[in-house]
């Protein structure tokens, strides 16, 4: 039992690739390094770069083999010589590998550069670097003659987890190979795979759980798959993330504290909650665009996109800056708790955040609801319940329990007194004539149509109005504006408009009434006046443009009177006025020719009485 627990290694390593067909999900990769082994079309330098556990260095190794290989078959290593073996075990003296992140400096590379030249027993020296990126600037520099020709027998593979960071030179002097994240799929076989041949007692369940630890990383994956087959059981604690969404989703505050409180409880530090949280919702807002990207099982995708779906694409997207800058703000907080709670509590509670994006998720809300989409747990609005005749329609009239009425025809208002009776409508009306419906049984018989009186003609005017009645108010010619426009247009917008050699001849005048054909302005000065003639047509112009039409202008000599002011319209006098007969304008002259005092009339008033003076 002791010599098995000495000589046990972790999954990661013992299922390492040995050929390019074990390495899952780098087809890109690995199928043109199989065709330049087997064609005899190796380059001399070679650069691998990809996120971490993606098989960077296995695939090195591998070229390494295949090159070395004394039985190779299609540009696979064969596995069993003793090239094979002692590449695996690395003991090769064909195999150097360096890691730049502890040997970076220059003494190590001109170190490795000094043995470059020297001979070994397979028929390729190959030289792995990892972690190139860490190298120091004359590290790079030194390696930069020897990496553009090298030997004839010599391959450098340089791998790196950042290729940005590699000198341009280096990176132009290689074959750049990029390796990716492992989908899901890929990843849960390749777990499933592990677990039978290593005949690991674990739960189904706990394929998910691996995969979505894993990251899309294959040694992430297994080393989440060692600790589970370890543990005996799966200690899933981010079951607390989808119900934290489902609160966000039922906008309840109060139930986002309660699961931040329950996660805390359960030793879940803030900050990886906000993180967990985060990739949530980052695999949901995929799963909705595109499902291809989502590093997750099929059951925890769909659950992710159900999620995103009900959230709403502006509520999820608001939720994930808001976590992402809870989470910066996090690194100086005194309490990440609190920082993440306010974020959550802005999330479930847009009222409370007045803030763009916060008012674009209750826009959506709102649409949703008017679509008819209300998001789950908020309640539906109820909906409106039209009468059956149609918006509008009031129903029929209370119906009496009595018996029904007979028809009768509507009766008429009573005519005005004196008013001229209407015509009788022609023979030939298209109006349908309607006739009374039968009468019910026992029915009273319907009253006989009333006679119309005969309409008393209106009394004819005895006399015409006075002829002071009859002229017509003064008004401005058709198609020309009034007076009053012309002054209001004048100082707002005909004269800013003028070219200041115009303007200053014409600012002084001032519009009269219009002479019938044309807009009047008046000149103080003789000298203005001719002067201002020279612009006149400018003028017009202005005037037409402002008021859509002609406006023709006549340039006058203002005499100083003022201009005299518009008749007031005459008062309208009632339709049956007669002017008063001759009697009563005689006694009305009398009465008023009278000149009778206050005193005399209280004399009168009591007889007897004596003016005391």
């Amino acid at each position: 039992m002791a010599d098995e627990q000495a000589t046990y290694q972790a999954l990661y390593r013992r299922f390492r690739p040995q050929r390019f067909a074990d390495v899952v999900g780098q087809d890109h990769v690995t199928r043109p390094l199989r065709a330049a082994v087997s064609e005899g079309k190796v380059a001399h330098a070679y650069l691998f770069s990809g996120p971490r556990g993606t098989g960077k260095t296995s695939t090195a190794r591998i070229l390494a083999m295949a090159l070395n290989c004394e039985r190779p078959a299609a540009g696979e290593p064969c596995g069993e010589c003793q090239s094979c073996l002692a590449i695996r075990q690395g003991a090769s003296l064909d195999v150097q590998e360096l890691d730049s992140a502890t040997n970076r400096g220059i003494d190590e590379m001109r170190d490795l550069l000094s043995r470059v030249a020297l001979g070994t027993p397979g028929r390729w020296k190959v030289y792995i670097v990892d972690e190139v990126h860490q190298m120091t600037s004359a590290a790079a520099s030194a390696l930069l003659k020897t990496l553009e020709e090298p030997p004839a027998h010599v391959v450098f593979v340089l791998a790196t987890t950042d290729p940005q960071k590699v000198m341009e030179t280096i990176r132009s002097r290689t074959q750049h190979f990029e390796f990716r994240l492992i989908s899901s799929e890929v990843l849960a076989g390749l777990v499933a795979d592990v677990v039978k041949e290593a005949q690991l007692d674990v739960p189904p369940e706990a394929i998910d759980v691996v995969v979505r630890r894993g990251h899309g990383s294959a040694r992430d994956a297994l080393s989440a798959l060692d600790q589970v087959a370890a543990a005996g059981t799966v200690e899933d604690d981010t079951g607390v993330v989808p119900a934290l969404v489902e609160s966000l989703i039922d906008r309840d505050a109060a139930g986002v504290l309660v699961r931040v409180a329950e996660a805390c409880r359960a030793g879940i530090d803030p900050r990886r909650l906000g993180t967990d949280l985060l990739e949530h919702l980052r695999n949901g807002f995929l799963a909705t665009r595109a499902p291809e990207l989502v590093l997750l099982t099929e059951s925890g995708a769909a659950e992710a996109e159900a999620q995103a779906r009900r959230l709403g694409a502006a509520a999820l997207v608001r939720a994930m800056e808001v976590v992402g800058q809870a989470l910066i703000d996090m690194r100086d907080s005194a309490d990440p708790r609190t920082t993440l709670e306010v974020a959550l509590v802005r999330l479930s509670a847009p009222e409370l955040d007045d803030g763009q994006a916060a008012l674009l998720q209750r826009v959506e809300r709102l649409e949703q609801a008017l679509a008819g989409r209300v998001p789950a747990g908020e309640p539906r609005p109820p909906a409106r319940q039209e009468p059956a005749g149609g918006p509008g329609f009031l129903g029929p009239p209370p119906a009496s329990p009595a018996t029904p009425k007979a028809f009768s025809p509507p009766v008429p208002p009573p005519a005005a007194p004196n008013a001229p009776a209407s015509p009788p409508p022609p023979a030939s009306s298209a109006a349908p004539k309607l006739s009374p419906p039968p009468a019910a049984p026992n029915a009273p018989a319907p009253p006989p149509p009333a006679t119309p009186a005969p309409a008393t003609p209106a009394p004819a005017r005895s006399a015409e109005r006075p002829a002071a009645s009859k002229q017509p108010t003064p008004t401005p010619a058709a198609g020309l504006p009034t007076r009053e426009e012309l002054t209001i247009a004048w100082g707002d917008s005909i004269l800013p408009s003028l070219r200041p050699a115009v303007k200053v001849y014409v600012a002084t005048g001032r519009f009269l009434p219009g002479e019938g054909s044309a807009a009047v302005l008046a000149l103080p000065d003789r000298g203005l006046l001719s002067r201002a003639a020279a612009g006149r047509e400018e003028v017009e112009a202005a005037l037409s443009a402002h008021f859509g039409r002609p406006v023709p202008l006549k340039l006058v000599l203002d005499d100083g009177a003022p201009a005299p002011a518009p008749a007031p319209p005459a008062p309208e006098e009632p339709a049956d006025w007669q002017p008063p007969a001759a009697a009563e304008w005689e006694e009305f002259d009398e009465a008023a020719a009278a000149d009778v005092s206050p005193e005399r009339r209280l004399l009168e008033a009591f007889p007897g009485a004596e003016e005391v003076t």
